[in-house]
């Protein structure tokens, strides 16, 4: 049997030598070396690589973007939801500095000020740039080729603690 190596580099069907190939597609008669899967479609296996990293950094970020923030001892969900939540109910503290709400917390409803909505919303927006940031360390870390694996894991901006069940 040969192998059909598709041009993304990664697919690959057992094929007989007179079968047609389809488009995209290179015959090899052994397992073929990354370095003759970049020659055969003239890809660069470290940019494949490179890609593959940025798109977990990004997850990694999108999942200490969500965890929460404690702000005046109120546990505060920073989920994409929460955020645009939060940023509408700031909107109404700013143009009526009267404003009062009931807020709901990862703990329960409070009623809350228009100074302290704008805490919280000045506090989660600062969490989730802080994810943003340190994204962006990754990433150039990683163009620089200085990323490692270990990094992925450290210097998250710091959330909330983990609550213990008994």
């Amino acid at each position: 049997m040969y192998r059909a190596y598709s041009n993304n580099g990664a697919s690959l069907r057992f094929v007989e030598p007179d079968w047609v190939l389809n488009e995209g597609e290179v015959l090899f008669d052994h397992e073929p070396a990354i370095q003759e899967l970049e020659a055969a479609f003239g890809f660069d296996a470290a940019e494949l690589e490179r890609g593959r990293q940025a798109v977990l950094i990004a997850e990694e970020r999108y999942l200490h973007e969500g965890v929460g923030v404690v702000v005046d001892g109120l546990s505060i969900d920073t989920t994409r939801d929460s955020q645009a939540l939060i940023a509408s109910t700031g909107l109404s503290a700013i143009l009526d500095p009267e404003y009062h709400c009931n807020f709901k917390t990862l703990n329960g409803f409070v009623e809350i000020s228009a100074e302290r909505i704008l805490a919280i919303a000045k506090a989660v927006r600062a969490h989730v740039q802080a994810c943003f940031d340190r994204e962006l360390i990754l990433l150039e870390a990683l163009a620089a080729g200085t990323y490692t694996d270990d990094m992925l894991k450290e210097g998250w901006p710091d959330s909330m603690p983990a609550t213990t069940t008994s």
